[in-house]
């Protein structure tokens, strides 16, 4: 299909009362994006030249929350007066336009690529005026049925209220997603009416006005869910994760346990990444190949190189370069980079720092604000102190530095290479290399001392 041939039209103006929600339905997340990033995501296999959403509800903040996703238009729908009066608000936005326009639901987020790809296919092959996605569902209640003929040539569609008994035994209904000729369709459109009970203006009642109207059957009937509820939108969670991560064990990871954990759709996994219970991917996050994650972890929006362990801790927005082991119970957080072959160990945070190769922070420590160098060592219960109640303060060590336990690097202060920190020190002053640097008070013993109320006098 030529790019200059196809209009995608996303209906996504509905508030969506019965979620319960001053957030419009279509941004509420399913497996880490919107609604409505779900059914753009939907679009992998087909080339629009146009991608239009109608917003109606909250369209300044729908707007605002998709700002980053390219070449989009927005169409203001001022009342939502039913899906024909949303897509007859596209009318002066498609002026001249002659190819094909694929209508979907901003709230219907299943649908897969090469389900699309297959109506349009057949849309185009047959030189239909319009082609509408079905399926065979095991409980039919509440959608309209289409009736077709041998073959799936669209005959009539009924609204569900408006079957007659035998008519609900057909198990074909409507998903409520079209691709239209759209010079077909103009015929028709600016004339439609909402001659109906609820005064709305539906799509639907265009089908009888063009001919040829065909059925493409949706291989999974799961693909046209509808999202109106918070029940359903976590029942689509469900689906939606069992898909990935298939997908991916598929693609040679390894997910031990699989129903404890939760893959965000975004996330990118390499084959040879086994991935342990309890373990949650979130954002853009990439794990490479080689790399164990997990029991218990949190990755979000970082990248974890190849041949890295993580156990029992959480990464946000952090690079780990690979071969590195981190945890347990350990939390880089805030642009925290880290070089080849460290170790992070338990109870350690480590915060908008950059650590060089084969430096380890086995245990107890807070790294704020800090650079390291290759090779330093910090010992037990070392912490920079970053902060002076006002602004955040940078800390510099050099390779190869070795800190004492319960050292404290009071920023801004530089630490050079080849240092040695004795324990318990507590630095102010920037150190030059190649030293010894100990800053205790002297050690007092005073022998026989007992606080006054155990000596009994006064």
């Amino acid at each position: 299909m030529s790019t200059d041939s196809l209009a995608i039209a996303v209906l996504a103006a509905g508030k969506g009362t019965r979620m319960r929600s001053h957030l419009p339905k279509v941004l509420h997340r399913l497996s880490g994006q919107t609604l409505l990033e779900n059914v753009l995501a939907s679009l992998g296999q087909v080339s629009p030249s146009r991608r239009l959403v109608i917003v109606g509800y909250a369209a300044e903040q729908v707007q605002k929350t998709l700002a980053d996703v390219p070449d989009l238009e927005f169409i203001k729908q001022t009342e939502q007066l039913g899906t024909g009066h949303a897509v007859q608000q596209l009318i002066p936005a498609l002026d001249g336009f002659s190819g094909n326009l694929l209508v979907l639901n901003g709230d219907v987020p299943l649908l897969r690529p090469e389900t699309l790809a297959q109506m349009l296919a057949t849309h185009n092959e047959n030189g239909n005026a319009a082609t509408i996605l079905t399926a065979q569902v095991l409980d039919p209640s509440g959608y309209g049925r289409v009736f077709c003929n041998e073959n799936l040539v669209v005959e009539e569609i009924v609204e569900h209220r408006d079957c007659s008994d035998p008519q609900r035994q057909n198990r074909r209904v409507n998903a409520g997603i079209y691709c239209f000729n759209w010079s077909a369709l103009m015929t028709v459109l600016p004339q439609l009416k909402a001659d109906n009970d609820q005064q709305e203006y539906y799509l639907t009642d265009v089908i009888k006005s063009l001919s040829p109207v065909m059925a493409v059957d949706a291989a999974d009937p799961n693909e046209i869910l509808g999202i109106n509820n918070r029940k359903q939108l976590a029942e689509a969670d469900d689906i939606l994760q069992d898909r990935i991560k298939k997908d991916w064990m598929l693609a040679g990871v390894t997910l031990v346990n699989p129903d404890s954990i939760t893959i965000d759709a975004t996330v990118k996994l390499e084959p040879d990444v086994i991935i342990e219970p309890q373990t949650h991917l979130r954002g853009h996050t990439v794990i490479q190949t080689g790399c164990r994650i997990g029991p218990g972890c949190l990755v979000e929006d970082s990248t974890i190189g190849p041949n890295t362990t993580l156990l029992y801790s959480v990464v946000s927005e952090s690079t780990l370069a690979g071969g590195d082991r981190v945890g347990p119970y350990a939390h880089l957080r805030g642009q925290v980079s880290v070089g080849k072959n460290c170790r992070i160990g338990n109870f350690v945070e480590i915060k908008k720092s950059t650590l060089g190769d084969r430096t380890n922070v086995a245990h107890l420590s807070y790294i704020g604000d800090a650079t390291l160098g290759e090779k330093v060592n910090v010992g037990a219960g070392t912490i920079t102190a970053n902060y002076d109640g006002f602004q955040k303060h940078p800390t510099v060590i050099g390779d190869r530095t070795k800190t004492g336990s319960n050292s404290v690097l009071v920023a801004p202060i530089e630490v050079g290479s080849d240092v040695t920190i004795g324990a318990g020190s507590v630095l102010t002053k920037n150190v030059q290399d190649d030293c010894l640097v100990v800053s205790r008070a002297p050690q007092r013993v005073i022998p026989e001392w007992r606080p006054r109320e155990v000596r009994g006098d006064g």
